[in-house]
């Protein structure tokens, strides 16, 4: 059972976040707190419109709730290079299982003619939208929003590292890497197989994931060695660090495993964006930051996010490869016809 109360993940309240440069330091230093102390945290004043954000769940729920076969006819094996679309219930496998849940792939809408495209760069293309009114609409909107978030708190992530309040749109995120998923997780039909993991316990691979979850509950982090929920908590998102910000920092900032159990007895929503550096960006070490102590302590993987080379493109299509093996293979014979 997990362990904690609703305040061991600090709120960072971001209103008034153009008020002026001292307020933004001042923000600056609680993020600085939270990413060393837990990884993890809320955001509040964040101006995501909250009718758009109604929209996009109750078009979610019509969507999840067609059949099976209709859902198919946005495989993700139709998108190809693209990596975009539906997956079913255990099609998705985290650590080698398969977890409990179902999905929606969605990225940056890109035209045909776009150069990233035309060249067959994985993880750039359309997206596959279902025929549900508005649903494509309210998607790009809620997708624009939360990336336009996504830039405030990068420029608070430079901050709080003592960096320009710019350094990481100029090095890595100007044209960043955006991956959004809509997941339904299933209640367990017999929670205490292996299997009801709706995620299994994992780290997130770019810089910053912002998550809007409904008020079912299961999101659970893992610090000093406890689990401790992460609550709902009404109109914020909870945010974590991932791989390349810990990568970044010499491990100053963790990236924080972190699981998923739906116990509620009802369909659970949850709404991932992932903020992550330009897919032709190399990450290294930022400038003042060093690597502490044993890379590999504390990490869940035995694995060092220090050991590639490369640029970030490099590092997620490994990591995707293990993720979907059957989709990676497939790439180039299961196109739409």
């Amino acid at each position: 059972m997990a362990l904690g109360t609703a305040n061991a993940i600090p709120v960072i309240n971001l209103a008034k976040f153009d008020a002026s440069e001292k307020r933004r330091r001042e923000l600056a230093i609680e993020l600085n707190r939270a990413a060393i102390n837990t990884g993890f945290f809320y955001v509040s004043g964040h101006d995501v419109d909250p009718q758009l954000q109604i929209q996009l769940e109750q078009l979610t729920q019509q969507f999840f709730a067609l059949p099976l076969a209709d859902k198919m006819q946005l495989r993700m094996a139709l998108a190809g290079r693209a990596w975009r679309g539906y997956f079913p219930v255990g099609g998705e496998l985290t650590s080698g299982l398969p977890d409990l849940k179902e999905g929606l792939y969605l990225g940056q809408e890109l035209p045909a003619s776009h150069p990233k495209v035309i060249a067959g760069v994985p993880m750039h293309g359309a997206n596959l939208f279902p025929q549900l009114e508005g649903f494509k609409e309210t998607v790009l909107s809620y997708m624009n929003s939360v990336t336009e978030l996504g830039h405030r708190l990068m420029r608070l992530l430079s901050l709080s590292l003592n960096l320009d309040e710019n350094y990481f749109n100029h090095h890595f995120t100007n044209d960043p890497l955006l991956l959004f998923r809509i997941f339904h997780y299933p209640p367990p039909k017999k929670p205490d197989e292996v299997r009801s993991w709706g995620v299994g316990e994992h780290t997130d691979y770019g810089l910053l994931t912002i998550l809007k979850q409904d008020n079912c509950g299961g999101l659970e982090i893992k610090r000093d060695g406890l689990w401790i929920e992460a609550p709902y908590i009404a109109n914020t998102f909870v945010c974590n660090i991932g791989d390349m910000l810990e990568r970044m920092t010499g491990g100053l900032y963790k990236s924080t495993l972190h699981r998923v159990r739906n116990v509620s007895g009802k369909d659970r929503y949850s709404y991932p964006l992932f903020f992550d550096p330009g897919f032709d960006v190399k990450v290294g070490l930022l400038p003042g930051c060093s690597i502490k102590g044993d890379p590999l302590k504390d990490r869940w993987d035995q694995r060092s996010v220090h050991e590639f080379t490369g640029t970030y493109g490099d590092y997620i299509l490994g990591k995707v490869g293990k993720v979907f093996p059957d989709l990676v293979a497939g790439t180039s014979s299961n196109q739409a016809t």
